[in-house]
């Protein structure tokens, strides 16, 4: 069986981003640590932009307005390394 984002039940609700990770608590008490390396337009944001998220999706995705950048809350689960531009 293939498992792919979509199928991924994880809603994320809460975001915190530091200089060297991205760490993502999620409703069901998980919670999500990834390098910022990673996420190569994070890791160049400046920590102003870093901290400017919002939930997208009921928390389905996370969206960086001044990057335009967003991250699927299923993909860092499944170890994703990409960011979509919105």
């Amino acid at each position: 069986m293939s498992v792919s984002p979509e199928t991924v039940e994880a809603l994320a609700e809460r975001v915190q981003v530091s200089d060297a990770e991205l760490i993502v608590d999620l409703v069901d008490g998980r919670r999500i640590l990834v390098p910022l390396a990673w996420f190569p337009i994070l890791l160049n944001a400046s920590p102003a932009q870093r901290n400017q998220w919002k939930l997208i999706g009921d928390g389905e995705g996370i969206h960086w307005p001044d990057l335009d950048a967003d991250i699927c809350v299923g993909g860092l689960l499944l170890g994703i390394r990409q960011t979509f531009a919105a």
